[in-house]
């Protein structure tokens, strides 16, 4: 069991860190590492929260803890790390960091994904949000050329 789940943290790591290489070539605030690290981080949590206290006792009696109570905590731990991504500039009256905070969000369900050995699930999750964030980049940058084209 030890191997699969090094196979499962492995996946996670790879996975993040294809997400966090994307965003390291556009030069966002959370790159390679912090991916690397959120989706690794959520396998291990995950891993440990189903296996980890199987052979616990309570009164007298072995019982099987609620896994999914580690993995909310995961999506709220994380939501601290991206909010400290995201950016109100007033004198702009914009906001950034939106999209990092929610590549951070995605990146630890990835991460929770292949924790719970859903292989499947997480490349095709990662392959969407790398497809997104490259098709979306493409398509916004379209259209900012028309409405720049259209002003001047």
């Amino acid at each position: 069991m030890e191997y699969e789940f090094i196979l499962r943290i492995f996946t996670a790591a790879i996975l993040g860190g294809l997400i966090g290489l994307e965003r390291e070539w556009r030069a966002k605030e959370a790159g390679l590492r912090t991916h690397f690290l959120v989706a690794l981080g959520s396998a291990v949590f995950m891993i440990v929260s189903a296996y980890g206290f199987s052979d616990v006792q309570m009164d007298g009696m072995t019982s099987r803890w609620d896994v999914s109570r580690v993995a909310a905590q995961v999506v709220s731990g994380i939501g601290f790390i991206g909010a400290g991504t995201i950016i109100f500039r007033k004198q702009e009256n914009m906001v950034s960091g939106l999209t990092t905070a929610a590549g951070l969000w995605v990146t630890a369900a990835i991460g929770l994904a292949c924790g719970g050995g859903m292989y499947v699930l997480a490349t095709a999750s990662t392959i969407l949000v790398l497809f997104g964030l490259e098709a979306f980049n493409y398509f916004l940058h379209k259209i900012d050329k028309k409405r720049d084209e259209k002003h001047s």
